[in-house]
C-alpha cells in the first residue's frame, strides 16, 4: 500500500510528466502499473497471481497476491489454507480466490530499482510515440525550427521537442545557416528508427515550402477563396506561382502581395531574398503563356496544346526580359505551363518561316478560333507562309501608326 506522502509525489511527477511529455494520464498509470508487476515478478519469481489496484485520483495504490483457498496447501505461492484465510474473513470457502496485499517495502531494493527503470523505459517509448504522432501528421506542411549544429554536410534543426535533419540536397545553395538561427523548413518525411524514434527529414528547397508559406499569409488561401494552381521554384532565386480567385471580386494576385506588398515581403524574408513572381492562372494556354512569362510584354502567342509547344513573340526591346538571365525566366515559365516555349523577337519573326505572328491569340471563345484560324497551317505541320507574312505586313502597319506602343511606352 501507498502511503499518503508516495501518493502525492507520484501524482505531483505524473502532473508534471503528462504537462511537459504530453503523455496521456492514461498511459502513465499503465506504466506504473506495469512496473509494480515487474517488481512482484522480481522479488517473488511470478507474477501471473498478482494485481494492483491504482486510484487514478489520488494516486494511492494497493498490490495484491490472489490466492486459492484450499484445505490443505501444496502450494505456498499460489495456495493458502482455508485456516489461515478464515483470520481474515469467516465466511471464506474452499476454493474461494482471496486476496493479500503486499506491501511494496518487501519488493527490496533491487527490485525498486527494476520498477522505476521499467517507468522511465515505458515513459521514453510513450514519449517517441507520442513525438512521432504528432509529426507524422505534419508531414507535407512547415514548422519552425532552430539550426542546432552541423553534421557533415547536414544540418541539424531542434524543432522543439525533437531534432530534424536537413540534408545538404535540401539546402539552399546561397543559404548560409547558422546555429541559433531561426528557420521555417518543409517536412519531407517522418519515419520511425529500429529504436522507435522518429526520424525527420526537412527541406528548404521544396517548392510546397513556398506553398505553406502563402498559405500561412493569406486568409484567402486558407479559406478557400484563393487556389495556388501551380508553382515552381529555384530555390534561392526566383519562384513563379500560378493563384486563381474563385470570388471575381477578389483580386488573386493582389491578395497574395498584400496591402504595400506585406504578405509577399514576409515570404521573401522567410526565404532569405529568393525573388517571388505572382501572375494569374488561366484556363487559355495562351493566356497562362503570356502570364507566366511576366514581367515581359507579349504581341503574340501560339500554344499548340496537342505537341505542348508554344511559339512566341515580343517586341524587340522585351527579349531578354523575356527569356530571363540565363534563361530563368523562360524557364521557369515552360514549367509552370508545361509548354516548351520558343521566344523570338519582332525581327527574329520576320525571318522565321513557319512562325505564327498574330495580335489576337486570346479570344476566349475557343470554337470561334477554330474556325477563324482552321486551314492556317501547311499539310506538313508548319505554319501558312503567306498567313505569317500577312500578320507581319499588318503588325509593321500597327507599329507605323503607334511608334510609342512599338517603343514598349504606355
Amino acid at each position: 500500500m501507498s502511503t499518503d506522502n508516495t501518493a502525492a509525489e507520484l501524482k505531483l511527477a505524473l502532473d508534471m510528466l503528462e504537462k511537459e511529455k504530453e503523455i496521456s494520464r492514461d498511459v502513465l498509470f499503465d506504466a506504473i502499473e506495469g512496473s509494480l508487476l515487474k517488481a512482484c515478478a522480481n522479488h517473488f519469481g511470478k507474477s501471473d497471481n498478482f494485481k494492483v489496484e491504482m486510484d487514478r485520483e489520488t494516486c494511492e495504490y494497493h498490490v495484491y497476491l490472489q490466492k486459492e483457498v484450499v484445505m490443505e496447501v501444496s502450494d505456498p505461492a499460489t495456495q493458502i489454507s482455508k485456516a489461515e484465510a478464515k483470520e481474515d474473513n469467516p465466511k471464506v470457502k474452499v476454493g474461494d480466490i482471496v486476496d493479500i496485499e503486499v506491501q511494496s517495502k518487501e519488493f527490496g531494493r533491487i527490485a525498486a530499482q527494476n520498477a522505476k527503470s521499467y517507468i522511465l523505459q515505458m515513459i521514453r517509448e510513450k514519449e517517441r510515440d507520442a513525438i512521432y504522432s504528432q509529426y507524422v501528421g505534419k508531414q507535407r506542411s512547415v514548422v519552425s525550427g532552430i539550426v542546432q549544429r552541423r553534421v557533415g554536410e547536414n544540418l541539424t534543426i531542434n524543432l522543439g521537442k525533437t531534432d530534424a535533419i536537413l540534408n545538404e540536397n535540401e539546402q539552399v545553395k546561397s543559404e548560409n545557416l547558422r546555429p541559433n538561427d531561426r528557420v521555417k523548413v518543409y517536412v519531407l518525411e517522418v519515419k520511425k528508427t529500429e529504436k522507435g524514434s522518429a526520424r525527420i527529414l526537412v527541406s528548404r528547397t521544396h517548392k510546397d515550402l513556398v506553398k505553406c508559406l502563402f498559405e500561412s499569409e493569406v486568409a484567402e488561401i486558407q479559406d478557400g477563396t484563393v487556389e495556388i494552381k501551380a508553382i515552381v521554384r529555384e530555390p534561392g532565386s526566383r519562384s513563379k506561382i500560378a493563384v486563381w480567385s474563385n470570388n471575381p471580386d477578389v483580386d488573386a494576385v493582389g491578395a497574395c502581395v498584400g496591402v504595400n506588398s506585406s504578405r509577399v515581403n514576409s515570404v521573401v524574408d522567410e526565404l532569405r531574398g529568393e525573388k517571388v513572381d505572382i501572375v494569374n492562372w488561366d484556363e487559355n494556354p495562351g493566356r497562362m503563356i503570356e502570364n507566366a512569362l511576366s514581367p515581359a510584354r507579349i504581341v503574340a502567342v501560339f500554344a499548340d496544346p496537342e505537341t505542348n509547344i508554344a511559339k512566341v513573340v515580343v517586341p524587340d526591346d522585351q527579349l531578354s526580359l523575356a527569356i530571363g538571365l540565363k534563361g530563368q525566366n523562360a524557364r521557369l515559365a515552360a514549367k509552370l505551363t508545361n509548354y516548351k516555349i520558343d521566344i523570338k523577337d519582332e525581327t527574329q519573326a520576320k525571318d522565321a518561316p513557319g512562325f505564327r505572328y498574330e495580335d489576337y491569340m486570346f479570344d476566349d471563345d475557343e470554337e470561334e478560333y477554330d474556325e477563324e484560324y482552321e486551314g492556317e497551317y501547311a499539310e506538313d505541320g508548319e505554319y501558312d507562309e503567306e498567313y505569317v507574312d500577312e500578320a507581319v505586313a499588318d503588325a509593321e502597319e500597327a507599329d507605323a501608326a503607334d511608334p510609342d506602343d512599338a517603343d514598349g511606352e504606355e
